[in-house]
């Protein structure tokens, strides 16, 4: 599902909200978990998920065309960890 089937799906299923409003809902929770992985904040939705931030230290890298090594520098990627919810569902419990 992208970002414009989630709209028109919360869309339908609430027809007293205008379609701009729902947009701005969604835009809003995804921009405020944006915001706070961006701090190094944990978010966490019960039942879904934790979003969180992991840090790989610098290290030395390989090229897999040339075989030659570089060098990677420290960076800071997001993780997602499921739910126990979600894991029960996803495996038909």
């Amino acid at each position: 599902m992208i970002r414009s089937e989630l709209i028109q799906k919360i869309a339908d299923e609430n027809p007293h909200l205008y379609h701009r409003d729902v947009e701005r809902i969604v835009t809003t929770v995804f921009d405020e978990i944006i915001e706070a992985m961006a701090r190094g904040d944990r978010v966490e939705l019960r039942g879904f998920g934790a979003f969180s931030v992991k840090k790989r230290d610098a290290r030395i890298g390989r090229n897999p065309r040339t075989g030659e090594p570089v060098q990677v520098e420290e960076k800071h990627v997001p993780f997602f960890k499921t739910g126990k919810l979600l894991r029960d569902r996803l495996n038909g419990r």
